[in-house]
């Protein structure tokens, strides 16, 4: 008989191509997972792995069962949480994914305040990029998502938290009056720094300014703290966030301007699966990550937006 043992080390192995990173993914052994995929081979009477110098790959039906175990293991899962949901909200596990634009800035007052208002609650964290986070979130390994919105072309549920918006970073030297208003040309008379590719960040920074390829946007980096430290040094200048500025502007030599209206910003919110049981929890966590925002303000800036 078919069982959800197989389908997830099918799972594993189709994301590794390798019997031995999916089986340590598995905690299980090598031989262990190889004989579990040739019983399933044995009862869906097709071939689903082929091996080749080197390495393994799923066969065109091989995919297919994958794709389909993938589903197969979400409901499971979603099914599981909806039979262990307890009446108290927030209890029990929780996994979240968090991109890096935001982890640094949002769980220091957060989290704290999620341990007082609801102890039962026992959260873990994986902090990645958008892509990765979101592969995680439709395979069942995180249960909701803090991230940037909107999301294209998915069939994900989302909740709007807040308007964050974008400062423009500039050496304190720069020329532009503190209390000016800024705009693109502003932007784009100067060399800009960004994050490296695959960072949200960095395309919505490129979306407001008036550049469409990234092959004039200057250096690169893989954190706002470095970026930062470029800026105070005078090799550019950069757009940050309002949740950021507090940690990375503790600078003297880092002048913060605001933007004209239509100031450029993000919308931060919650991302989870629409087949997900824990919709109160979500709800729940979005008004203490609003609340407790709201609450510890930057001290540079106007108080966060909650989004419409």
């Amino acid at each position: 008989m078919l069982t959800l043992r197989q389908l997830r080390y099918l799972n594993a192995l189709a994301r590794h191509g390798h019997f031995g990173r999916a089986a340590e993914e598995c905690s299980v052994s090598q031989p262990a997972l190889s004989m579990q995929i040739s019983e399933l081979e044995k009862e869906l009477g097709a071939k689903l792995v082929e091996h080749q110098q080197g390495s393994t790959a799923l066969t065109e039906i091989g995919r297919e069962v994958a794709r389909r175990a993938a589903d197969i293991l979400s409901a499971a899962r979603d099914l599981a949480d909806s039979a262990r949901r307890s009446a108290r909200p927030l209890s029990g596990p929780l996994h979240v994914g968090i991109i890096p634009t935001l982890a640094p800035y949002v769980l220091p007052p957060v989290l704290p305040e999620l341990q007082r208002r609801y102890p039962e609650l026992r959260l873990e964290l994986i902090e990645s990029q958008t892509r990765t986070l979101l592969g995680e979130l439709r395979r069942g390994a995180l249960d909701v998502l803090l991230l940037a919105l909107p999301l294209e072309k998915t069939d994900l549920e989302t909740l709007p938290l807040f308007e964050d918006h974008f400062l423009f970073a500039v050496p304190a030297d720069d020329p532009l009056p503190e209390r000016s208003r800024v705009c693109t040309r502003d932007v784009d008379a100067r060399r800009l720094i960004l994050l490296e590719e695959g960072h949200c960040l960095r395309d919505q920074a490129l979306a407001f300014c008036s550049r469409r390829s990234t092959t004039d946007t200057g250096l690169g980096a893989t954190s706002l703290a470095t970026i930062m430290q470029m800026v105070a040094s005078g090799y550019g200048v950069t757009l940050v966030p309002e949740v950021a500025i507090d940690a990375e502007v503790r600078d003297d030599r880092i002048k913060l301007l605001r933007f004209a209206e239509p100031q450029p910003s993000r919308t931060v919110g919650l991302a989870w699966r629409s087949t997900s049981p824990r919709k109160a929890d979500f709800a729940a966590l979005g008004q203490v990550l609003v609340e407790t925002l709201r609450a510890a303000k930057p001290r540079r800036a106007a108080p966060l937006r909650a989004a419409g």
